[in-house]
C-alpha cells in the first residue's frame, strides 16, 4: 500500500479511492476536470491585493498584514498550505509586530479555488491561531466548501509528487 503523506489524516476509504485513481492513472484527469483553470495572481503585489480584498470582505477588524508573498523556500510537507508569521521588533521604546503571509511558490500554477483556500486558511489565523473548531468554522464562513477544497488540494499535492507530474495545465 502506497503511503499518501498529504492524506495521512483522512479515513482509509478516501485514501483507497485516491490510490485507485493513481493505479488507473486517472488522478490527473480527475483533478483537471474538477479544476480546469489556473489563477492569474502571479506576482507578490497581486497576491497582496488579492489577500487584502478577502481580509476586507471578511475580517475588517483583524490585525493588519504587512507582507504577503510567494515563497519558493517553503517546505510544502511541513507547511502544506502556507505560513503566517508575526515578527516582533523593538523600535524605540515600543514592541512592533509585523504580520506576514507566505504561500508556497508552487501554488502560482494552481487552480484559483486552491489559492483562495490557502489565503482563507492563512487569514483565519489572524483570528484563531490554533486549528480548532472555531478556526474551521471561520474558514467555512469565508469559503463555503472549505473542507472539500482542502482535501482536493491535498489530492493535488499527492498528484504533483507522482513521477513526471508538475502541472495540470495542458491536460
Amino acid at each position: 500500500m502506497t503511503p499518501l503523506k498529504y492524506l495521512a489524516a483522512y479515513p482509509p476509504h478516501l485514501q483507497d479511492q485516491v490510490r485507485r485513481l493513481i493505479a488507473e492513472e486517472r488522478l490527473g484527469d480527475y483533478l483537471a476536470r474538477r479544476y480546469p483553470d489556473r489563477h492569474a495572481v502571479q506576482s507578490d503585489k497581486a497576491l497582496y491585493a488579492y489577500t487584502m480584498d478577502l481580509k476586507q470582505q471578511y475580517l475588517r477588524n483583524a490585525p493588519g498584514i504587512d507582507k504577503v508573498l510567494y515563497d519558493s523556500k517553503l517546505d510544502v510537507l511541513r507547511n502544506a498550505l502556507g505560513l503566517h508569521t508575526a515578527v516582533s521588533r523593538v523600535q524605540g521604546g515600543r514592541l512592533k509586530a509585523k504580520k506576514e503571509i507566505r504561500v508556497a511558490a508552487l501554488f502560482r500554477e494552481a487552480a484559483p479555488e486552491f489559492l483562495n483556500m490557502i489565503v482563507v486558511h492563512e487569514l483565519a489565523h489572524l483570528r484563531e491561531f490554533d486549528h480548532n473548531k472555531a478556526f474551521y468554522q471561520l474558514c467555512e464562513h469565508m469559503l463555503p466548501g472549505y473542507h472539500q477544497l482542502e482535501f482536493d488540494l491535498r489530492v493535488y499535492l499527492t498528484w504533483r509528487d507522482l513521477p513526471g507530474q508538475s502541472s495540470l495545465a495542458g491536460r
